[in-house]
């Protein structure tokens, strides 16, 4: 049966317990709460803490202060990734066993060096949106012999697509629908210039890539409203999706909230952030108007 609540909008916000909220998770938030209710939809919210060293019971209750302060509510039960563990292990195994994954074994060190030697021979080493060297095709091109002795030896490894291969079972053209604050309308998917994602991190669970997109999914989530930083991330959560039969959210991604240097917002900056903004005397109201919402 068909819950009743699938057919409606749904948004949702994703921090991770890892830190205290500033200004520009607090731009997200509202937008996405302000959003939904326009819409007449659903306000979800979703704790990324499947870092498990980092996010904290205290991060996670100080994110529901924050946001109970500035007029936000969602709906309950309140969706952790550390409970879902499987779900992601899971859907990692059938990419698998459909040979759209395998296991890494280079550590950063080892990318490094690969790196740099090739471009003292004058090679352009390809990199991703984010600047990121892509990963050396060495192990993907490692022989399944080779691989199970390693793994069956205890060596360290991740999980990651072969995005070559990944791309040859597409049938048609990838695209998304983006209605942000950047491009808008059609855009074209290029999952290509991320090289070989991490699905699966030898530190710790699923990656973001994987996890994001199946969360979503689970959570019916239907336009997913986050910041320009994740715009050419898209690409290969398109593809993911794709890949798993996933349905297609419509996608947002909004500005950012900026330092005064013009550096990205982090959870470090005490100046913006909501718990030390409260405690200075600002009401949610001016929190929206510094925002210029």
């Amino acid at each position: 049966m068909i819950p009743a609540h699938s057919q409606k909008p749904a948004f949702r916000f994703a921090p991770s317990p890892n830190g205290l909220l500033h200004l520009g998770h607090a731009y997200s938030a509202i937008l996405n709460y302000d959003l939904a209710k326009e819409a007449d939809g659903r306000f979800l919210l979703r704790m990324e803490d499947i870092d498990i060293a980092r996010c904290t019971p205290e991060f996670e209750a100080a994110i529901f202060d924050d946001m109970s302060w500035l007029g936000l509510r969602w709906e309950k039960p309140v969706r952790r990734q550390s409970e879902h563990l499987d779900t992601y292990k899971k859907s990692l195994e059938r990419l698998i066993g459909r040979g759209l994954a395998y296991p890494a074994f280079m550590t950063r060190g080892e990318v490094k060096a690969c790196v740099a030697e090739a471009q003292d021979r004058g090679m352009a080493w390809p990199r991703d949106p984010d600047g990121a060297p892509h990963y050396p095709l060495r192990d993907r091109h490692m022989s399944a012999d080779e691989r199970n002795i390693r793994i069956a030896n205890g060596a360290r490894h991740a999980w990651r697509l072969d995005m070559r291969q990944a791309i040859a079972e597409l049938s048609g053209e990838l695209t998304w629908q983006e209605s942000g604050d950047g491009e808008v309308g059609t855009i074209s998917a290029d999952p290509a210039a991320w090289g070989d994602v991490v699905l699966w991190r030898s530190d710790a669970p699923a990656s973001y890539h994987l996890s994001v997109v199946l969360d979503d999914a689970d959570q019916e989530i239907t336009h997913v409203v986050r910041g320009l930083d994740l715009f050419h991330a898209t690409s290969v959560h398109r593809l993911l999706q794709e890949l798993m039969g996933l349905p297609q959210p419509t996608y947002h991604h909004h500005r950012l909230i900026l330092a005064e240097d013009g550096r990205k917002l982090s959870k470090s900056e005490k100046s913006t952030g909501l718990s030390q903004l409260r405690t200075a005397g600002l009401s949610p109201a001016a929190v929206r108007r510094l925002l210029d919402m």
